[in-house]
Formats: C-alpha cells, sequence, structure tokens
C-alpha cells in the first residue's frame, strides 16, 4: 500500500484527463503522474529513504500535488506547513520531525531556508528545481506497509508545544474512500481547492479524494469569496468545500454570479451558524453537508448524508467504520471520544501525549464537547477549553454564537470569556457587522438577552473589523483581545 496509489492508478484510467488546474496552467493525470516520479527520483538523490520525513511548505499551487505525491513516491512520510510560519516555527517542525528535505515556495522561502539551516535540512524550491528535475530518471512507488506514517500533521499549539500526528498510509486511504461515498465523487467531479492543502481537510477531502475519483482539484492559493465564485462559474464546479467563514463571505458577496454547476457543499473544520447554512442554500440552490473531525482523526469522523435527514445545527452521524461516543455526560453534555480506522497511530516521538489521548481500548479524546440524540445524531456544543464558567454556570460560546448569527446586522461574532473579580469570567462578544450596516452594542446584547437565559448573554460587546483566522478560515478564539473593560455593562 502507498498513499500515492490514489493518483497514479487514476493516472492509469484518465491519463489524458486534467487532474490539477490552477489559473491558465492545467496538469493531466499523465503529466502529475511522470512529475511525481522524477520528484521521487531527486528525493532518493539526496538521500531520502523509505520513512524518511520529507517537509512541504508550500501554498495551493500547482506545484504541491507532484511534490506531495513524489514523497509518498520515494517512501517519505510527509510533513505538511503552513507557509507562514516564522523561522524558529520552520525550525521546530524540522528538527522535531527529522525531516530531510524541505519544499519551500520562493515568496516564503527566507523563513524557510534560515529554518532549515538551523535544523539541517535541504530547502527545494518548486521553479527552482525545474531544471534539476530534467536531469533526474523517473522513480517507482515504494510499497509501505499500511501501518507506516503516511503524514505527520502537527496540531495548532493551542495546549503548547505543537505535536505531531501521524497519520498511516491505512488512516487516509480508508478516510479517501468514506469521502468518495459522502460525496459521491467521480471522474466528473470538479473540486474547488480553496481549503489549505497542508491541513487535513483540503488534503483529504479535496486533494486525494478529487485524485481517487478521477476528477479535477482548481486550486485557489488564497481564498477570497469574489474569486472562489468566479472560478466555480469558469471551471463548472461540482463540489465545494469549506469552513463557515467561507460561507459567510461568499454569502455576502455582492457580486451575482453562476453557480447552478454546484452539485454539493461541504462544511467542517468549525461549527456552521444555521443562519448562514439556511442562508447559503437559499442563494445559491445547493446543498451543504455538515461533517466533523480533527487532525488526528485523518480529519473525518461523522458527517450528515444525502439520503438522510438533515438536522440543522448536527455534525451527522459517525462513518463507516468509525464509533463515537460521549463522554462523562454531565446534562446530556460530555467530551467527545472516537474510534475506527481514522484514529491516528499516535503523536510523534511523545508517547506520554499519545497515552493521554488515546485509551487501551482505542477511543481518542478530542477535547470537544457535545451531545447525541436519540437517533444517533452527534451536535458539538464547544470545545472543552473554550467553555465559558461564570458564577458556576457552564457557557458554551458556539450557543451564543448561533443566537447573535441571527442578528440582521451581524456577519461575523465570536463568544470569548472576559475575566471577572467576582464571577470568574464574565461573557464577551467581539461582532463583525455586515457592509453597510449599524447596530449599537446595547442593541447587540438586548437582542441576546431576549433569547437566552440571563446568566449567558454578553454584557460585554464591542465591534471588530474582522475576526483573527487560522489557516483554513476557522475564527481563533484565543487570539481575540477584548478591550479593556471594568465591570459588567
Amino acid at each position: 500500500m502507498n498513499l500515492s496509489d490514489l493518483m497514479t492508478t487514476s493516472a492509469q484510467r484518465h491519463g489524458e484527463r486534467t487532474a490539477i488546474r490552477q489559473g491558465d496552467t492545467a496538469l493531466t493525470y499523465l503529466a502529475l503522474e511522470r512529475a511525481s516520479a522524477l520528484i521521487a527520483g531527486l528525493l532518493r538523490a539526496h538521500g531520502v529513504r523509505p520513512g524518511d520525513r520529507v517537509g512541504v511548505m508550500l501554498p495551493n499551487v500547482a506545484y504541491f500535488p507532484p511534490c506531495y505525491y513524489g514523497a509518498l513516491r520515494a517512501g517519505a512520510a510527509i510533513v505538511p506547513m503552513n507557509v507562514l510560519l516564522k523561522e524558529r516555527e520552520v525550525a521546530f517542525y524540522m528538527a522535531d520531525s527529522g525531516a530531510r528535505v524541505l519544499f519551500a515556495w520562493h515568496e516564503f522561502a527566507d523563513a524557510a531556508r534560515a529554518g532549515a539551516r538551523d535544523a539541517e535540512v535541504v530547502v527545494v524550491e518548486p521553479g527552482a528545481f525545474d531544471a534539476r528535475l530534467a536531469g533526474e530518471e523517473p522513480s517507482g512507488t515504494v510499497d509501505r506497509d499500511p501501518a507506516d506514517t503516511a503524514v505527520i500533521l502537527y496540531t495548532s499549539g493551542t495546549t503548547g508545544t505543537p505535536k505531531g500526528a501521524e497519520l498511516t498510509h491505512a488512516n487516509l486511504t480508508e478516510n479517501v474512500a468514506v469521502s468518495l461515498e459522502l460525496f459521491e465523487l467521480g471522474p466528473d467531479a470538479v473540486l474547488l481547492g480553496a481549503l489549505p492543502l497542508f491541513h487535513a481537510f483540503g488534503q483529504t477531502c479535496g486533494l486525494n479524494a478529487a485524485m481517487a475519483a478521477g476528477g479535477t482539484l482548481s486550486l485557489l492559493p488564497r481564498f477570497d469569496a469574489g474569486k472562489a465564485l468566479g472560478i466555480i462559474e469558469r471551471d463548472r464546479v461540482t463540489v465545494f468545500e469549506g469552513v463557515p467563514t467561507m460561507y459567510s463571505a461568499m454569502l455576502h458577496h455582492p457580486e451575482e454570479v453562476d453557480t447552478s454547476s454546484l452539485q454539493i457543499c461541504v462544511s467542517g473544520g468549525a461549527a456552521m451558524p444555521v443562519e448562514v447554512l439556511r442562508a447559503f442554500e437559499r442563494r445559491f440552490g445547493c446543498t451543504i453537508l455538515e461533517g466533523y473531525g480533527l487532525s488526528e482523526t485523518s480529519p473525518v469522523a461523522s458527517f450528515s448524508r444525502r439520503d438522510r435527514e438533515r438536522k440543522p445545527g448536527s455534525i451527522g452521524l459517525p462513518v463507516r467504520g468509525v464509533e463515537m461516543r460521549v463522554l462523562d455526560a454531565s446534562g446530556g453534555v460530555g467530551e467527545i471520544a472516537i474510534r475506527g480506522h481514522n484514529v491516528m497511530k499516535g503523536y510523534w516521538n511523545n508517547a506520554e501525549a499519545t497515552a493521554t489521548a488515546i485509551d487501551a481500548d482505542g477511543w481518542f479524546r478530542s477535547g470537544d464537547l457535545g451531545r447525541v440524540d436519540g437517533d444517533g445524531y452527534f451536535f458539538i456544543v464547544d470545545r472543552k477549553k473554550e467553555m465559558i464558567i461564570r458564577g458556576g454556570f457552564n457557557i458554551y460560546p458556539r450557543e451564543i454564537e448561533e443566537v447573535l448569527h441571527e442578528h440582521p446586522d451581524v456577519m461575523e461574532a465570536a463568544i470569548v470569556g472576559v475575566p471577572h473579580d467576582e464571577l470568574g469570567e464574565e461573557v464577551g462578544a467581539a461582532v463583525v457587522l455586515k457592509p453597510g450596516h449599524e447596530a449599537q452594542a446595547e442593541d447587540i446584547k438586548r437582542f441576546v438577552k431576549e433569547r437566552v437565559a440571563a446568566y449567558k448573554y454578553p454584557r460585554h460587546v464591542w465591534f471588530e473589523h474582522a475576526l483573527p483566522k487560522g489557516p483554513t478560515g476557522k475564527i481563533l478564539r484565543r487570539e481575540i483581545k477584548p478591550p479593556s473593560l471594568a465591570g459588567p455593562g
């Protein structure tokens, strides 16, 4: 087994079809297969052997798939990296993983070179290595054991030093098979590659699923709502995959384009506000399937289904071969645990963290709080560490954010805890208004107060031009800094 087989098999079946598109650049499956074979040869020339690690620090450009599959074909484990990482972060990723080679995009190569130098890693810049490939011999694919590590995805490090989740060839191949079933992908599928390919969601449900289906992945290097809508119209995109902030940005974009080709939309990475989901489906006439997963689960763990009832706010049912349950439920809410073919091998070189995350029976503790209804549908309540405790009462930010999204003037919102001398924490709301709309903080408070219990509504409301977001567009509550506030409003 080798994860790259997903691409090479499609190259045998659909060689002349377009596999990757980026603007005016198009790679057929045969071109992608040959480029990946040349890169596999280049890596071997650099001394990369099966089991070694190779860093990939590239945006969503046409070079990413050949480097990704080339490293896999050489038998290496890939360490995908955010292109915005700084020198010290690159140095940590490279040193911790023990990577031998790093593919880095020229626009971000200074940090890559500086960080890689500290870790004694060879940096190869796509664009600069084209001539070097001309002298390389294509290399075949190294067979790997299903339990061998294919990708090491480093977590965001919200609880300390980033940890590398080891995903095996079997983990990822099986998760791709699940994605093909859920989204009913075939050779005619055209997916918009707006999700970062260095992220689990973009890799599994985007790149690998598209290549396994024999379809086309149309890349967008940096998300922009207008550009995304333009690509959907130009390339007749049938599948859009994104996080809720992408949907919100497209929903509120004023330009009207032809999106009639869209057959299905996929949302993950964060909870989709129900009002955004309903409004998007009304405007664009498509069905949104909402799912759930983590880097440690390859990532797909649960999804809503096209042939089953869709419950607004639900992350659906566990996917084939995966079990989910709620642990230590209090009032029906507890930590979600996951077991199945999607759960990582463990954290790279971190047995202690692995033992904490995965118990002896194979259950992975997600750190997410949720509940399950009588039909087996799961609902995310919030991140365990982002729950606000106000005077002994548990408050889940997502519940309040859902109400805020119902306000006619609100485009985005995030609920965060504000320190309080007596209550421990008070509820704060950072709000972004829709373009051209106005609202007062007191109006927002009153709107929420009328819809939730008195202890839940935000006593502090402030307005922002934009909210901080991670590489996938997920709102980063931990980076929201409330203004200086004295006492409840």
